[in-house]
């Protein structure tokens, strides 16, 4: 497999196991199919796990399946849903949720610890969930004056090898994050070809993700691409059942003349979405989420395939659904 310098991890496979599938948040799976994806996953050649305490079962099939002991040459992320905490508090909340986290997977560090809650400007009044703010996002101050000397702490301390972002918040105020003095090491940017993050935006301003990858690498930084398949709307079927106001149906709905190319390729959706996405201009590697061992062989025969040819490529453009 093709790898890729990830910012400060240096280089990492061009793709990432991601947890949301094996941890059950993408359909269902059990635990032994789980693990066996994750073993498959290192022998198809990937070097990087992506996980976090949301998903589900996650890091607990991580630690069952390596015993504390994985392989030397796997790089493991993870992520807090910090919020806004209350001033001087980001680093004791911080890290009492990393050590829940290695506890989980037997680990004695993790090579990045993400953000994972929406970056925003102190009187953002954001479009959906505002009354929520506190809960889903981490404000511009808290982030400046708390969280990043918090996270720089942890990393002094030896107790995660860096730290990133989950950019999907406001782009306004994640590409702020990515150009201002101290800055993370990685940033997750929606990296799908409808540059969508369907359910996950919130906020009122034009989503901007290939800004926000662009911004990342002008600066330096890696770019984890995520959501390569939209939550399932840029595959033949979505795996779980979805309210019919959700974004994420409403992007299924908006695909289809995606699914009716490439029905007239003789190609499964899943398996093009994969390719577009995994070359995508700034893209270090993308994640992957995966439930079983048939959807990560057929991700890592898109990556094998390399980028979509000129003409599938173009034809995609033309459908006009970015």
């Amino acid at each position: 497999m093709r790898s890729s310098t990830l910012g400060s991890l240096g280089p990492v496979s061009r793709l990432t196991l991601g947890g949301g599938g094996i941890g059950q948040i993408w359909g269902e799976t059990d635990k032994d199919e789980a693990i066996a994806t994750l073993h498959a996953a290192l022998d198809a050649g990937i070097d990087l796990l992506d996980t976090a305490p949301t998903y589900g079962q996650c890091e607990a099939f991580v630690g069952e399946a390596f015993a504390g002991r994985p392989p030397a040459h796997l790089k493991i992320t993870s992520k807090c849903y910090l919020g806004t905490p209350p001033p001087g508090t980001a680093y004791e909340r911080l890290s009492a949720a990393l050590d829940e986290t290695l506890k989980t997977m037997r680990l004695e560090r993790v090579d990045l610890y993400f953000l994972h809650t929406n970056i925003h400007a102190d009187d953002l009044v954001y479009a959906h969930g505002n009354a929520h703010r506190d809960r889903f996002g981490t404000s511009w101050s808290a982030y400046a004056d708390d969280v990043v000397p918090a996270f720089e702490r942890l990393k002094a301390e030896g107790h995660i090898g860096d730290w990133g972002i989950t950019g999907i918040g406001v782009p306004t105020d994640v590409i702020r994050a990515l150009s201002r003095g101290v800055k993370p090491a990685v940033v997750q940017a929606i990296a799908n070809l409808m540059d969508s993050a369907g359910a996950l935006r919130r906020y009122a301003e034009p989503s901007r993700p290939r800004d926000v990858i662009a911004a990342a690498k002008a600066q330096g930084l890696g770019v984890m691409g995520i959501r390569a398949v939209q939550a399932g709307a840029l595959t033949a079927a979505v795996d779980r059942p979805l309210s019919a106001g959700s974004p994420d149906n409403a992007d299924y709905a908006r695909a289809a003349p995606f699914r009716a190319l490439c029905e007239t390729w003789g190609e499964d959706p899943a398996y093009v979405a994969h390719r577009y996405a995994a070359n995508i201009e700034g893209v270090d590697t993308l994640v992957l989420g995966v439930k079983n061992r048939a959807e990560l062989a057929q991700c890592v025969a898109a990556e094998a395939a390399g980028p979509l040819e000129p003409e599938r490529l173009a034809a995609i453009e033309a459908l006009g659904l970015r």
